[in-house]
């Protein structure tokens, strides 16, 4: 892991009057954009060519005379052979020069790889490096673990097929499209072999991931992505915000969900096992009754994030929950950082967030502004690692 003072020694050659903002060009990437230029900063965006257009393109700045903002939101989009040169010295070397503080997103770290951001990227990262791998579900200290250590409530674990009980979700990797789910559910010891040979012959998983895959109680209930934000700056309020909620567009599964169960049993064998792809997000709201509900789950998880994992969480974090008929709420999967369904508040603003701050405040606007905030007290430092 990079060290706090190589970090600390970066900011100390930064010219604090002229800081952008650098993501990877993918993920919640024009969230983040968004959010920059709306706190005055120049974005930069590191693109992978055949998947840049979006950035060089159709979302690119546009200034007048005055660098006044015309439309677009990314300024300058390095469009590199692949994402993992992100972390060559000429790149890393290119952002310093640019005073580039960099907002780690799923893709940065699935791309560019772990231990390259935890140990090669030299740049300072808003929010948490040694968050990052916990949210690797093989990990021993990874996510479940943080939450079983708070006493947060999640999923029941099957250890083994033999345990299975009731409807349960199997969770691992897809083998062709490896940043994707391999998901399937199964209700018995029987159908879980059943399904997974079938999905191993059709080449959707492989043996490897399979047997080292989660297989939890499935939770029936909607789902809630909550969008929470830590300020470890915040004086004059709660350092917890809940900002926004969203949940999520999976692919195939929305196509089967619309299908009457007879039409469903006529699909093809290939297509009888839906995939759990998301492929977009939309916004919610919660009952507000619930509302006192949720907020002591994300304490729990930043407390627990200070204890084992210090400073802890800093910035955006995302739970993600499914909430059944007795309304309680399960924690299935945790971001550590800037979640994957931000987009869709960005220049709207979250719902929960515009009416915190009496604006339109998305995640990326609240990074933005909590770059902003620090850089006018003199606190990079509390805010990066």
């Amino acid at each position: 892991m990079i060290q706090r003072d190589a970090i600390l020694e970066v900011l100390e050659g930064y010219d604090s009057e002229k800081v952008k903002v650098g993501v990877l060009a993918s993920h919640s990437a024009l969230d983040v954009c968004d959010g920059a230029v709306e706190e005055g900063f120049r974005t930069i965006t590191l693109c992978q060519a055949g998947r840049e257009e979006p950035y060089v393109r159709y979302f690119k700045a546009v200034r007048d005379e005055t660098g006044r903002l015309l439309k677009g939101v990314v300024d300058e989009a390095i469009v590199l052979k692949s994402f993992k040169e992100a972390i060559t010295q000429e790149v890393q070397d290119t952002l310093r020069r640019k005073n580039v503080l960099f907002v780690p997103n799923r893709s940065f770290v699935s791309y560019v790889g772990l231990e390259e951001v935890e140990d090669s990227f030299l740049l300072p990262l808003v929010g948490s490096r040694n968050l990052l791998r916990s949210e690797e579900r093989t990990e021993e200290r990874g996510y479940y673990w943080i939450l079983e250590k708070a006493g947060l409530p999640f999923p029941r674990l099957f250890k083994t097929p033999e345990e299975i009980d009731s409807l349960a979700i199997v969770k691992l990797p897809h083998k062709v499209k490896r940043l994707e789910r391999g998901f399937f559910t199964a209700a018995s010891q029987e159908e879980y072999e059943e399904k997974s040979e079938k999905l191993l012959d059709q080449g959707v998983i492989t043996r490897e991931d399979l047997d080292v895959a989660r297989v939890e109680r499935y939770i029936l209930g909607p789902v809630f992505n909550f969008d929470f934000f830590y300020s470890p700056m915040e004086e004059s309020g709660e350092r917890l915000e809940l900002l926004g909620i969203d949940w999520r567009f999976e692919t195939s599964l929305d196509g089967h969900v619309r299908l009457p169960a007879e039409q469903q049993l006529t699909l093809m064998e290939e297509e009888r096992y839906p995939e759990y792809v998301v492929c977009g997000h939309n916004s919610a709201t919660l009952r507000e009754s619930l509302l006192s509900k949720v907020f002591p789950l994300a304490e729990a998880y930043v407390k627990a994030t200070q204890e084992h994992f210090p400073p802890g969480v800093i910035g955006p974090f995302t739970l993600q929950t499914c909430v059944d008929k007795d309304m309680d709420f399960y924690i299935y999967d945790v971001s550590p950082r800037i979640g994957g369904g931000t987009n869709v508040h960005m220049s709207l603003g979250h719902p929960y967030g515009n009416t915190l701050w009496r604006s339109r405040m998305s995640t990326g606007r609240r990074v933005a502004l909590e770059i902003r905030r620090a850089l006018e007290r003199g606190q990079l430092d509390r805010i990066v690692t």
